[in-house]
């Protein structure tokens, strides 16, 4: 029978745990400071749980901001009265959050590069337009209606790319994201 304990340090997991765990509720907090776009009648939110996502991957890698990404704006819709998109939201935001983290932590970065950062970000865009384009498309019968989201959707990544930048140029300065 196969050893299956861990060899990682005493207690990792339990603070890996609760690590993203606090970056499932900073998402789902951030993603309540929003403005709802007068483009359509869905045009979407405008939210900083984005830029939230976005530092979750730089900081701490693609499995944690999928995870925060996921859970935290899923449970922000359901919490928030768009129960419908739960689904379609948890998919995207694992695909965004995965995505931008592989890329800025590619080849042992680390998210310490502002290019690979960027790159990672505007990479998951389409992606997450994407996933929300097919799903608003099956939810409404039709593949017109959600083109109006779009115009809210790549103002939101602007805006979480906005954000995100400069905390975490500033959070890297921070002994514990040294590495």
């Amino acid at each position: 029978m196969q050893n299956t304990q861990s060899f990682l340090k005493p207690g990792y997991k339990t603070f890996d745990l609760i690590l993203t765990a606090m970056l499932v509720a900073l998402v789902f907090l951030s993603t309540f400071l929003n403005i709802k776009l007068p483009i359509a009648a869905n045009g979407g939110l405008v939210h900083l749980g984005t830029a939230m996502l976005f530092i979750a991957a730089f900081l701490f890698g693609p499995k944690k901001a999928a995870l925060a990404g996921a859970i935290g704006m899923a449970l922000f819709d359901l919490a928030g009265g768009w129960a419908l998109w739960a689904p379609i939201t948890f998919v995207s935001r694992a695909l965004e959050g995965y995505i931008v983290g592989k890329i800025a932590w590619s080849n042992g970065r680390n998210g310490n590069s502002l290019a690979f950062n960027l790159i990672g970000a505007i990479a998951s865009m389409p992606v997450m337009i994407g996933v929300y384009y097919i799903g608003e498309g099956i939810m409404y019968g039709n593949w017109v209606q959600p083109v109006a989201s779009i115009p809210g959707d790549v103002v939101q990544n602007i805006l979480g790319v906005i954000v995100s930048l400069p905390v975490c140029i500033a959070l890297k300065k921070v002994p514990y994201f040294k590495r």
